[in-house]
């Protein structure tokens, strides 16, 4: 295949694909934006990949996204149809209702199971309304951390949601059974199916058996949607309906950008998350670049990173494929590793994450910057700060000869949250086929969970020795 070219202009080098530099820009102008056109060797040199290193990769991602597209349509990628249903919310809604008359809402799971309603939460433009609690997402067990915030609450006026697809993750069921002393002692047993709520798999799990014993509503986590694509399921809807966010929006922000994808008159190359996959498996194989650094430039778009962290890394990551996902904040991390990644290793591609330059505060008094050495700040804004900071950088890198792919949110709402969701499912997916490895298992980890579960016994102690006796 050959990619179409474009006439030469300032910001249209001629050897670029049109399709390269606006990818999805035309047909999704108010989601986001990609611009890979600083992962190309025109424009950075030999840090970048030539446009007749390119082509093969997208003209393998046509058969890819045959693929995909007949997966979809036996039905083998349920996390993908999940982006079309509205259906089943408004039985979420229902739950959702519930707990907004707490205070609190303390969300239990780890992995796949939080870090997508995590990122939803944090990056919503629109404010919880009035009548909304403020969630907490828990997605680590330090137990300083856990104890000091269960120590806070008035669990009479918190509601738990417990998330473990498997039933028995065991960092999920010890923050569950480390909480629910604390429920029953202070609302007592009667109580607890008021405040509570189970998501797991269905047949027998020792989470749906604990739900038994207490009385607790379960609801069921498709068998066939992994956690880490999971955030379009009730485990990512419910979090973002208790917090007065609209999931319809969500889903069809994610279906706008899934459409497209299965659109079979669509190239690899018009597709952002195919041209994304396509640049990443390029840079990895010719250009040595294990590494894919996530910047984001905005504390609401932080969790989204470090959700794609879980999701790039753990679908790709196999028989010595993939590369390292790292996530970064700017303009922190300029002051960090900076001088690293334009120094360093030329072993890293950089995604640069922003959202539209934020409006907020009035500029600085002119009065307060009189030193010459600061009046570049008179009448300027943090937010203004920020956007100088992302630009900077990201062409500090790509005249370092750094690939840098630029991707703009056009607005931070429950919209855009689900195409750029979408785009890097679908992107993993892609890449995982160009891989030929399986996006969708993680077998290397289960060894690392036998021997957490292994050593948890060995420790001893009365209820270690109690459970190896049979009592």
């Amino acid at each position: 295949m050959k990619t179409p070219m474009t006439d030469p202009s300032p910001s249209a080098p001629s050897a670029l694909p049109s399709a390269v530099r606006s990818s999805e820009a035309d047909r999704l102008p108010d989601l986001y934006r990609q611009d890979v056109s600083a992962c190309l060797a025109d424009r950075i040199g030999g840090g970048g990949l030539t446009v007749d290193e390119l082509e093969p990769l997208l003209g393998d991602l046509t058969g890819s996204l045959d693929r995909l597209r007949a997966n979809v349509a036996a039905g083998r990628l349920p996390f993908l149809e999940l982006a079309r249903r509205r259906d089943d919310l408004a039985a979420l809604a229902a739950h959702a209702q519930r707990y907004r008359r707490f205070s609190d809402v303390l969300i239990l799971g780890t992995g796949g199971s939080s870090l997508g309603g995590r990122a939803l939460y944090e990056m919503a433009a629109t404010e919880s309304d009035a009548g909304a609690p403020t969630l907490h997402i828990i997605t680590n067990v330090d137990p300083f951390v856990f104890d000091r915030l269960i120590s806070r609450l008035d669990f009479g006026k918190t509601g738990v949601i417990v998330i473990s697809k498997s039933g028995g993750t065991t960092e999920t069921m010890m923050q569950f059974l480390a909480v629910l002393p604390r429920l029953r002692a202070q609302i007592g047993d009667a109580a607890l199916a008021e405040h509570v709520t189970l998501i797991t798999e269905p047949d027998p799990r020792p989470l749906r058996a604990l739900g038994e014993r207490f009385g607790l509503p379960v609801l069921d986590h498709d068998p066939a949607v992994g956690g880490r694509y999971s955030v379009l399921s009730l485990v990512g809807m419910l979090p973002t309906m208790i917090a007065g966010l609209d999931a319809a929006a969500v889903r069809a922000g994610a279906e706008a950008l899934l459409s497209r994808a299965l659109d079979p008159t669509a190239r690899p190359q018009d597709l952002a998350p195919a041209l994304g996959a396509a640049v990443s498996v390029g840079l990895h194989r010719r250009r040595g670049v294990g590494a894919s650094v996530m910047l984001a430039y905005s504390d609401r778009l932080g969790s989204l990173a470090r959700w794609y962290r879980q999701l790039w890394a753990e679908s790709l990551g196999k028989q010595g494929q993939g590369t390292t996902p790292i996530y970064g904040t700017g303009p922190v991390d300029q002051h960090s590793q900076l001088q690293l990644w334009l120094d360093g290793p030329a072993d890293k591609m950089f995604t640069v994450l922003g959202g539209p330059k934020e409006a907020v505060g009035a500029g600085l008094d002119p009065d307060l910057v009189i030193d010459p050495a600061l009046s570049y700040m008179a009448g300027r804004t943090l937010g203004d700060l920020m956007d100088a900071s992302r630009r900077a950088t990201a062409e500090t890198l790509a005249a370092r000869g750094r690939p840098v792919r630029l991707i703009e949110m056009q607005r931070i709402d429950e919209a855009a949250m689900g195409a750029l969701m979408m785009h890097f499912m679908l992107e993993t997916v892609l890449a995982a086929d160009l891989m030929g490895v399986d996006p969708f298992d993680q077998p290397a980890v289960e060894q690392g969970k036998v021997l957490i579960r292994r050593y948890l016994q060995e420790m001893g102690g009365v209820e270690t020795d109690r459970a190896r006796e049979g009592g």
